[in-house]
């Protein structure tokens, strides 16, 4: 991690921890509305997928959506064995997305 992120990373420096904060922030805000807007982030969208309410089938609300983006860290934890979840659930939900109640679906359009 010193490697990648430099000593600073350890820092308890507050001024340095708010700017950790404010770029989760941001980050999340942009991942966020990419997935309110749009349906999917630029990967999702490359691939032709996106995020649908897992119930209903429609777009889920933004409160969903935040709280998918809050249990990546959940299912990064483990080993990302959130994320590998998907590749043997039924319904291919990875942790985030049974938490949050949403579901990531071919994009007919």
């Amino acid at each position: 991690i010193v490697v990648a992120f430099g000593a600073e990373y350890f820092s308890l420096d507050p001024l340095r921890r708010l700017w950790d904060v404010l770029f989760i922030a941001i980050v999340g805000a942009a991942v966020v509305g990419f997935w309110r807007y749009c349906g999917a982030t630029p990967g999702k969208i490359a691939v032709g997928v996106k995020i649908v309410d897992a119930r209903t089938g429609d777009i889920p609300s933004t409160g969903r959506l935040v709280l998918r983006f809050v249990c990546y860290l959940l299912s990064a934890l483990p080993l990302y064995l959130g994320f590998l979840w998907a590749a043997i659930d039924r319904r291919r939900q990875g942790w985030h997305d049974k938490i949050a109640g949403t579901i990531v679906v071919q994009d007919p359009d």
